[in-house]
This record gives structure tokens, C-alpha cells and sequence, in this order.
């Protein structure tokens, strides 16, 4: 089941905003992610605040881009009575569950309703994730005739014993198929790759590279498995049914990974993800990992801005509730002090190939790079140039790297 959401501070009914979320506004960028809390089924690996039919408690799917539109249009409204300034949405990203679940004329809703509440930048990146068995031509043309320039595959594997004990229901025939409808429509292809599942070879995960490669997606992302405590794969490994994944493969995995699509003209620029230039980065991860401000529609949906953060309820049916009211689906919020929006600062952008600018540290945190750089943790050029930048073992060993930095 999904993971349980963090306590916090009330939330006001009305989603007011402290007066300090204006400091610096106009110099952050703003996105919005729309949550759709649908799957067909629930992969054993997952943990996500996704649902499948059984588990909606009355609520309907047909029911939803009509509250997910009403959320938006009270998003608009908490940003304008803060006084932020107007910032119209650079990027958009569908995520889920499984967006593409939902018709695509519900996808086309919503992404109306965020142009008609806050605006869209006249580049905006929008993007919806979808499971490969779960779109056709007709689908991924529409998407895009509404506006939407990226489309991301949850294609994981092209093993289909990998697939198999991920409990994906696609079959690895189906992905090049996705890929090129989504071409001929004009779409922008990413796909996502997971490692290091339970009996998955070395061998299996050079396929699933090479596979991957032989598509030609504009943009690649490779995740580590992580086995999440209450999903039925821990469950799997609790009772020796498979074994639990092995850290030394994943860095193998890894390693593998980065060579290949170095190789095949992919740069890395955030630990899991790689593109093929700098206008097929993920602009929308990037707004995260950069401190940018975005508002979250949806179940469980985390939003962020100027150093509050808040997170919606988490089921569709109590998310559903709090909209027919008329109040903020919100359950919680933090309010970041300056010295924790810092250290989140230096833990998020020393994951990116761009790097966390050195004079971000403090004077004695700063000893700690010629260290770093020695044992070949941190760049030493990006260094000279005032970045902390990782190297591929430095990306293998991220936490230790901030943890040095901030001890």
C-alpha cells in the first residue's frame, strides 16, 4: 500500500500563505504537476499513492479532471491572494499511477484549466507519463495537438521475467510501437528504466540498455529498485521467495549503464537521468532539484513555494470530499527555515552534472572538497570553477558527499 504521509503543521482551510513565500519569487521558475492516483494494477515493487478500481472507496475515475480542474482554479486563486507575482507555468508533468488510464480528453481538460488559471510559457514543457500498453496513435496525437511536447514511458525492462517479477503488464514488443506513434505525432520520447530487480543478471540489464538505446528516446532515465517496507516485493523477500537486491550489482548496473549511453552521445545530468542535449533535459525534474516553485494537483501531491511546502490528503475519496467543500485538499505543511532550505539546497544540487556553487557552503564546509576531490568524489575542474560536481563515483556514493559537506 502507499506510504504513509509526514505529519506537519495544520494547514489553513482557505491554503493562505505565510507573507515570506514573495522574497525572490520573480527569480524562481513555476511548474505544475498534476497526480492521477489510477492504476490498472499495483506493481509489487510500487509504493506510490496510486489506487487500483477496488481500492477508490466509492470515488470514480470519470469523476476526477473535474476536481483535479477544481483545485486548480483554487491553486490560482491562494497564489494570487499571497501576491506572488504572475508566473505563467514553464512546465507541466502528468504523473501517477498511470495519467494515461484517464481518456485523453481528461489530460486535455486539466492542462486547459492550469492555460486558463495561471497561463503557459510560450516553451512550456508538458509532459505525461504512460505505461506502454495504456496509449495508441489516436491517444498520443491528441495529447499533443492540446499542447503537450513529451511523453514518458514506463518501459523498466525488456526482460520479460525482469517485467514479470515487477508485475508490469506490458509486453516488451509493445515499446517500440509507443515510441513511434509518439514521433509521428511530434512528441518528445523519454523512457524509464529500473535495476536491479531480484534475479535480474548483468546480462538482463545489458539488454534492457541496449534495447532501450536501439529506440533512440531523446531522453533516458535509469532508477535503482528500492524494496519499500508494506509493498507486496518486501513482503516477497521477507519470506526468501527471491532474493533482496545486491548493492555491489547496482553499482555494476549503474556503471554499465552510464558507459553505454555516454557512448551512444546520452549526458548524464542528474544521477538517474541522461538526455541527448540540453533542450531534452527534464525541465520539470530540474525545477525540483533546483528550488524552483510548483503546485501539486491531486491525492497526495506535494506542492512547493519560497520554503513552504504542503501535501494533499492522500486518498482519491477524502481528496474528492475536501473539493466538493470547497477547501484545501492540503493535510499538512512545513515551513523551511533558512539554514534547512539550505541543506536541502546542497543535497539536491549535488546530484546534478551543473553542480551546487561552492560560496553555497559555509567556510568550514568548504575544507571538505580538496578531501572529496582526493578521493575522487567530487570533480576537480568543476571545482576550479567554483561547482561541487560529482564524478561517477561520487554519484555512486551521493549521500556520503553531502554528508562530508555538511558534517
Amino acid at each position: 500500500m502507499p506510504s504513509i504521509l509526514p505529519d506537519g503543521d495544520p494547514a489553513p482551510e482557505d491554503g493562505a500563505l505565510p507573507d515570506s513565500v514573495v522574497v525572490g519569487a520573480e527569480d524562481r521558475p513555476f511548474g505544475v504537476y498534476v497526480h492521477v492516483p489510477y492504476c490498472r494494477v499495483r506493481c509489487g515493487y510500487c509504493d506510490f499513492n496510486t489506487y487500483t478500481a477496488s481500492e477508490l472507496g466509492g470515488t470514480s475515475r470519470a469523476d476526477y479532471a473535474a476536481q483535479a480542474a477544481t483545485e486548480i482554479a483554487f491553486g490560482g486563486d491562494v497564489l494570487r491572494r499571497a501576491d506572488l507575482p504572475e508566473r505563467p507555468a514553464s512546465t507541466v508533468f502528468f504523473g501517477g499511477g498511470t495519467p494515461t488510464l484517464l481518456p485523453a480528453e481528461d489530460l486535455v481538460l486539466m492542462l486547459d484549466r492550469i492555460r486558463s488559471v495561471w497561463g503557459l510559457a510560450p516553451d512550456a514543457e508538458i509532459t505525461t507519463e504512460a505505461n506502454p500498453d495504456s496509449v495508441d496513435s489516436a491517444y498520443l496525437s491528441r495529447l499533443a495537438a492540446a499542447g503537450f511536447t513529451r511523453v514518458s514511458f514506463g518501459m523498466q525492462s525488456a526482460v520479460p521475467s525482469v517485467l514479470a517479477t515487477l508485475d508490469r503488464t506490458h509486453a516488451p514488443e509493445r515499446v517500440p510501437l509507443v515510441v513511434e506513434w509518439a514521433r509521428e505525432a511530434g512528441l518528445q520520447v523519454s523512457v524509464d528504466l529500473i535495476y536491479g530487480t531480484p534475479g535480474e543478471t548483468l546480462d538482463d540489464w545489458s539488454r534492457s540498455v541496449d534495447t532501450a538505446l536501439e529506440l533512440a528516446p531523446d531522453h533516458i532515465s535509469a532508477y535503482a529498485l528500492i524494496v519499500e517496507n508494506g509493498t507486496k516485493l518486501a513482503a516477497r523477500i521477507r519470506r526468501g521467495e527471491i532474493a533482496a537486491p545486491d548493492d555491489d550489482l547496482h553499482a555494476e548496473m549503474y556503471e554499465l549503464a552510464d558507459a553505454r549511453f555516454g557512448e551512444a552521445g546520452y549526458d548524464w545530468y542528474e544521477i538517474s537521468n541522461w538526455s541527448t542535449s540540453l533542450a531534452t533535459r527534464s525541465r520539470h525534474n530540474l525545477s525540483y532539484w533546483t528550488g524552483a516553485d510548483w503546485w501539486g494537483v491531486g491525492p497526495g501531491a506535494h506542492s512547493h513555494a519560497g520554503g513552504v511546502r504542503w501535501w494533499n490528503v492522500k486518498h482519491p475519496r477524502a481528496y474528492a470530499e475536501r473539493i466538493a467543500a470547497g477547501v484545501s485538499p492540503a493535510h499538512a505543511r512545513e515551513l523551511l527555515d533558512a539554514g534547512s532550505r539550505r541543506s536541502e539546497r546542497v543535497l539536491l544540487e549535488t546530484r546534478i552534472a551543473d553542480g551546487l556553487p561552492a560560496d553555497v557552503l559555509e567556510a568550514d564546509e568548504r575544507r571538505a572538497i580538496p578531501e572529496l576531490i582526493a578521493e575522487g568524489l567530487i570533480d576537480g575542474k568543476a571545482a576550479i570553477r567554483g561547482r561541487v560536481t560529482p564524478t561517477l563515483r561520487g554519484r555512486l556514493l551521493a549521500d556520503t558527499v553531502v554528508q562530508r559537506l555538511l558534517r
